[in-house]
């Protein structure tokens, strides 16, 4: 049944990859476009940040480094949540009540049902950017050890971002359209993220930190390569805990989506 499941991901992911490159300089062009956009506003902000030595303790070089980590797990996750970040045309659309017919279970449908690659591609290839030009930087004395803290902690920054999606999905059942929700909980915050949430009031630092944990995306785990002094205003272990917060979060999501299923009624689309 396993096997079967990714064969079928496998067929999904092929025929969507093959719509959404029907066009293939155009898909080229796009990607570059998404790419070239978001390196826009990186470009700026270190414009910026050349007038002032650092903000906080963190030098531009670690700032750059804050930022490869949202756009890097970002890139991944697109890949694999775009049917719950457009959740609402489903169910608007009436599309959901099909998946509801098929005897496949229904995270795995949404899932697979499609995939933003022209995001995933400009995020994603920004954040390997920023990610090996700044750490290439850094001193940072590279082990075994912290590749794999690296590897898991991409991995649960990438749940965490797919909880808050499957969170935001549950409630378009009773909510039905939950597009200014997911501005505020999401895209507004996520703009937060890119800094050190230490220069943030305190009221910003358990936002992120315990309502929409962004932190733990980039902030905890760069903290855990970097140890700058501004960690010591947080309790240490959550540097330790960052890879295993996204995995919970998705649980915790994922629960409340199976107990949000119960309400669901079709819009009669």
């Amino acid at each position: 049944m396993k096997n079967d499941s990714l064969a079928l991901f496998g067929h999904y992911s092929k025929h969507i990859m093959k719509a959404w490159f029907q066009y293939k300089v155009d898909a080229c062009l796009r990607s570059l476009a998404v790419f070239l956009r978001e390196s826009a506003g990186i470009i700026v902000i270190y414009m910026m940040l050349l007038k002032f030595d650092s903000i906080n303790g963190w030098t531009r070089d670690e700032l750059l480094f804050l930022f490869s980590f949202i756009f890097l797990t970002y890139g991944i996750f697109i890949l694999f949540f775009t049917g719950f970040r457009d959740f609402p045309k489903l169910v608007n659309k009436g599309t959901f009540d099909r998946f509801m017919l098929r005897p496949r279970g229904l995270v795995f449908q949404v899932i697979a049902s499609n995939a933003d690659w022209f995001a995933a591609i400009g995020h994603g290839g920004l954040g390997i950017c920023l990610f090996i030009f700044s750490a290439s930087r850094l001193t940072i004395e590279w082990s075994l050890g912290l590749g794999i803290y690296c590897f898991f902690t991409i991995l649960g920054g990438v749940l965490i971002q797919g909880a808050i999606f499957l969170f935001l999905a549950s409630l378009s059942f009773s909510l039905i359209e939950t597009g200014n929700l997911k501005s505020l909980l999401f895209w507004n915050t996520r703009k937060f993220a890119g800094y050190p949430i230490s220069i943030f009031h305190s009221s910003i630092q358990f936002l992120l930190t315990f309502v929409v944990p962004f932190a733990f995306v980039n902030y905890f785990p760069a903290q855990f390569l970097l140890r700058k002094p501004d960690l010591a205003e947080f309790p240490l272990f959550f540097i330790y805990i960052a890879p295993l917060v996204g995995p919970i979060l998705y649980i915790l999501s994922y629960a409340y989506w199976r107990f949000s299923l119960r309400f669901y009624k079709s819009t009669g689309s």
